[in-house]
């Protein structure tokens, strides 16, 4: 118990379970509610058990939706031939915001991290791989982020890929080594899909 309610303890531990929320501000987050009228609350409540019940993931490219396939897998202006593979939806997010990308995404959930138990079996690779196949897309663009995780990962994705005979690109070092693309600026970011290096050469 905290500060003599259980209710507003708990509020507070759950708080604090969100990942870059502290304690003390997890207190802050719990006394805003607190203070906050019912209808907001209620409404807030219900945002958070919509987004558990209503969102999947594109049977496709894997991106969040509510219904599948999504709405940029149905898009009939973007360009078949270019397929950006990402590492998380938010990534897919980031790049839409640079308005530089007009072709087709895969997200593959994750990368190679074997200290963390993640191999290439709990990725969307065989995915990938199927998708590839049917649909052979003359460019594959690799947006993972640039650390030894994503540079793992798209040194394994290019080994698999070689077969298929498209190009294998790499976007560009715009984005700070170490950082996530979640978070890079709009500019950077389009400067970084428009410079992509091709792989293998």
């Amino acid at each position: 118990m905290e500060l003599g309610s259980e209710a507003l303890g708990r509020l507070i531990d759950e708080f604090s379970r969100l990942p870059g929320i502290g304690r003390k501000t997890a207190r802050r987050l719990a006394f805003h509610v607190l203070k906050a009228d019912l209808p907001i609350v209620e409404g807030f409540a219900r945002a958070l058990v919509d987004v558990k019940r209503l969102v999947t993931f594109c049977e496709s490219c894997h991106n969040i939706t509510q219904v599948s396939p999504c709405s940029l897998c149905e898009d009939p202006r973007r360009q078949d031939v270019l397929v950006c593979v990402v590492e998380e939806p938010s990534d897919v997010l980031a790049i839409e915001g640079t308005g530089e990308y007009r072709g087709r995404y895969h997200v593959l959930h994750g990368v190679l991290s074997p200290l963390d138990g993640v191999g290439p079996d709990d990725l969307k690779i065989k995915e990938l791989l199927a998708r590839l196949h049917e649909s052979r897309p003359t460019e594959v663009i690799l947006a993972l982020n640039p650390d030894t995780e994503g540079d793992a990962t798209s040194f394994y994705l290019q080994k698999l890929l070689a077969p298929l005979g498209c190009v294998v690109s790499r976007i560009a070092r715009g984005i700070p080594v170490g950082g996530d693309l979640e978070f890079a600026d709009s500019v950077t970011l389009g400067r970084a899909i428009q410079g992509r290096e091709r792989l293998g050469e």
